[in-house]
């Protein structure tokens, strides 16, 4: 069983016995999608670290984008309960890279290439450096960073 599930097993428990219905109802999602990626396909699997963490960041995701759904259309209260999900969730991925580590990250891909960098190697430069942050930065970030670069 992968470090996460653990951990999240653990926490479940605590925020059973502190009848905290929020965190137990996120956690149990979380819990859900880990079972989901399990037993998707032919045979069932045990999930890497790495597989645990893009489901986390896949969860993540849907809440933060579903708290700006809600905020658009003027439901403070579903935004707000999407948005400290999501606060949670993000506690079981690592710490994000500042803005300046990823800006060091950006400027160590284009030192690797070999000849001036232009549009066309934007893809390449992108998987680089999402390589190098190793999940701790999201990639539309990442290509806004790449792409500021290659333009400016």
């Amino acid at each position: 069983m992968g470090a996460h599930k653990d951990r999240l097993k653990q926490d479940l428990a605590a925020a059973m016995r502190a009848r905290d219905d929020e965190a137990k109802s996120t956690i149990r999602s979380l819990l859900a999608a880990f079972t989901v990626e399990e037993v998707a396909g032919d045979t069932p699997r045990v999930l890497t670290v790495d597989q645990e963490q893009a489901i986390i960041r896949q969860e993540l995701r849907k809440r933060r984008d579903s708290a700006e759904t809600y905020a658009s259309a003027g439901r403070t209260d579903l935004a707000d309960k999407e948005s400290s999900e999501a606060e949670l969730i993000s506690s079981y991925l690592p710490a994000p890279l500042t803005s300046e580590e990823l800006s060091a990250l950006v400027d160590e891909a284009f030192a690797e290439l070999s000849e001036p960098a232009t549009m066309k190697q934007m893809g390449g430069l992108v998987k680089a450096v999402t390589a190098k942050a190793d999940g701790r930065a999201e990639g539309r970030e990442i290509a806004t960073l790449v792409r500021a670069r290659l333009v400016g």
